[in-house]
């Protein structure tokens, strides 16, 4: 007689591993598709997985699990910022946006998932988890910058320059990763120095900052 195949051993994945498979795959379709238009049971046939299941990770149905998701690639794409507060400020950040890139470049349907907005389901708490990625990155960068009371012109230029950050990324991924992600992370570096530039012309403690900056170039 002739033997068996041997089947590959089923191993039951963990809660954890099994929350992750769901959120990937809820990430990777909202992504491409309104989050008004992915249902359960489309998550439940990317995972592989029954409805049943989704539901119980997710008692609370799509919107739970859409909020989720969206906490999942916010809690990741944080960990970007994290640069010790060591050497030029320059090179700092440059390192900080090596990995923000590399986070859109890896991950880029949980990225488009994260800034996507005007869905039916977003909310208060959506909108909340996205700003506050934004706020943590701010944030980052003027603990590297030394001040711990910016004014509004400096806050303002550093969001306006986050959000910039952004919209490059999003621009980037549609137009097939060109140019090369370390061009892209120049370019940003030297916007950051020109946007602080402008501002500094009208504000006396932005322009300490280009002044202290020129010193490390």
């Amino acid at each position: 007689m002739t033997p068996q195949a041997s089947t590959p051993a089923y191993r039951r994945l963990s809660v954890e591993e099994r929350r992750s498979q769901l959120l990937e795959a809820a990430l990777s379709l909202f992504a491409h598709r309104a989050p008004e238009d992915v249902s359960l049971d489309d998550v439940a046939e990317a995972a592989g997985v029954s409805r049943p299941l989704v539901y119980r990770y997710f008692p609370g149905g799509k919107q739970q699990l859409y909020e989720a998701a969206l906490h999942s690639a916010a809690d990741e794409l944080r960990t970007c910022f994290d640069e010790p507060h060591e050497g030029p400020l320059l090179p700092r950040l440059s390192r900080a946006l090596d990995r923000y890139l590399g986070f859109v470049d890896e991950h880029d349907t949980g990225f488009s998932a994260l800034l996507q907005g005007g869905s039916v389901v977003e909310t208060s708490r959506t909108t909340a988890i996205v700003d506050g990625v934004r706020r943590a990155a701010a944030e980052h960068i003027l603990s590297h910058l030394g001040v711990a009371e910016p004014g509004p012109r400096l806050r303002m230029t550093i969001r306006m320059w986050i959000t910039a950050v952004e919209a490059a990324s999003l621009i980037w991924l549609d137009e097939e990763k060109q140019p090369p992600p370390d061009e892209l992370r120049d370019w940003l570096v030297e916007q950051f120095v020109a946007v602080l530039a402008v501002t500094a012309r009208r504000d006396a403690q932005t322009d300490a900052l280009v002044q202290a900056l020129a010193m490390d170039l």
